[in-house]
């Protein structure tokens, strides 16, 4: 008689997502896959495929995972009073995150989702409401420093790449110096602050 499928037991959703982000961890994006997955959860190979149809579907699900992260940091660190400070708290705290689970971040932002694959609904609509928390929070945070002329979703746009830049150079080993981080984040948002000062 065969044993009964162990995954019965408890979230099977929560374990799975779990168990897929340390194999992402550990093995990347081209090295998970559902048997895997089904392995190190201690589940029957067909038991991932009740929750995610394939691949992909895993893929789109620990993206909404980490954005919703995001979301949740943009929301603690880019609250309250508008201060230099909040936003460079924000930006080491974002950066870390990004350092510190590179495949995540590969995830939420490469190209194995958003061009090679197809985006679900639930990822899109979380990936942009990060970006309008951000954009909206961030605004309230320059009010009052910003010229005239300037538009609030360009700053956001902007400052955004910029940190996503820094992000970037230090996951792909371009820039390897992680003693720096905070200097060069502590320097971004000094140029960031500076470009958006009133002229006299």
């Amino acid at each position: 008689m065969s044993r009964p499928a162990r995954y019965h037991h408890g979230d099977l959703h929560s374990t799975l997502l779990r168990e897929a982000n340390r194999l992402l961890d550990e093995d990347g994006i081209d090295g998970l896959s559902l048997r895997k997955l089904a392995e190190r959860a201690g589940v029957s190979r067909t038991a991932p495929y009740h929750h995610f149809r394939d691949k992909n579907a895993l893929l789109c699900a620990l993206a909404t995972q980490a954005f919703s992260q995001l979301d949740e940091m943009i929301g603690r660190q880019l609250q309250g009073e508008g201060s230099k400070e909040r936003i460079q708290h924000f930006v080491r705290e974002y950066l870390r995150f990004a350092t510190e689970h590179p495949e995540q971040y590969e995830l939420m932002f490469g190209r194995t989702i958003w061009k090679s694959g197809a985006p679900t609904e639930e990822l899109k609509a979380v990936a942009y409401r990060s970006f309008r928390n951000y954009a909206e929070r961030l605004g309230s945070q320059l009010q009052g420093r910003l010229p005239a002329d300037t538009d609030p979703l360009r700053v956001a746009q902007a400052s955004w790449a910029t940190v996503h830049g820094l992000c970037r150079l230090l996951i792909d080993g371009i820039y390897v110096n992680r003693e720096d981080i905070e200097a060069v984040s502590e320097q971004s948002v000094a140029l960031i602050m500076a470009a958006l000062a009133p002229s006299a």
